[in-house]
């Protein structure tokens, strides 16, 4: 934070860093790799520290969530050919339970909730990890992704089916109008 002044650099220690996990779990999904993910979570880091001094108040983590999102999809462009991304690591994610069966059962739906996102376009991939494990509002997701709030609706709406539909069906490949 060398570029800030300290009243700044405080500033951004209270607005911005507290939303690091939640920065690095959106690159997660979008790269789907651990590895990139904490090297552009943390190029995303250092540009957010570099244009604080153009953030003029407001939701603090979705201002970082929308850097996030832009450092990911540039650095995308630039190392990966469209949608040929790493296989997401379930045991990242795997959270301990009470019983063998349980954790066996657990495991199962993750899986299969993993493979069902993963089939979906990386749009509407996005949208529901901002919105169902990031926990933004539709109005947060509009300012992110820059897609207007109608759109936002809709589109997780149809997110929404489309993901029900690979769930229930995995092979299932919903027309979304």
């Amino acid at each position: 934070m060398s570029d800030l002044d300290p009243e700044d650099g405080l500033r951004f220690e209270r607005l911005v860093l507290p939303h690091v996990d939640a920065a690095f779990n959106f690159a997660r999904w979008l790269l789907r790799s651990r590895a990139d993910a904490e090297d552009v979570a943390q190029e995303a880091l250092l540009r957010a520290c570099r244009f604080f001094r153009g953030f003029q108040g407001g939701d603090a983590r979705a201002w970082l969530l929308q850097i996030v999102r832009n450092t990911c999809y540039s650095w995308l462009e630039k190392n990966r050919p469209r949608e040929s991304m790493a296989e997401f690591d379930e045991e990242l994610h795997q959270q301990p339970l009470a019983t063998p069966e349980s954790i066996a059962m657990a495991v199962e739906g993750r899986e299969r909730l993993t493979r069902a996102l993963e089939t979906l376009p990386s749009r509407y991939r996005e949208l529901l990890v901002l919105r169902e494990l990031e926990g933004c509002s539709y109005k947060e997701i509009a300012a992110i992704t820059s897609i207007p709030l109608g759109t936002v609706m809709s589109s997780l709406s149809l997110a929404r089916r489309q993901l029900h539909c690979a769930l229930v069906n995995p092979g299932c490949r919903e027309a979304i109008a």
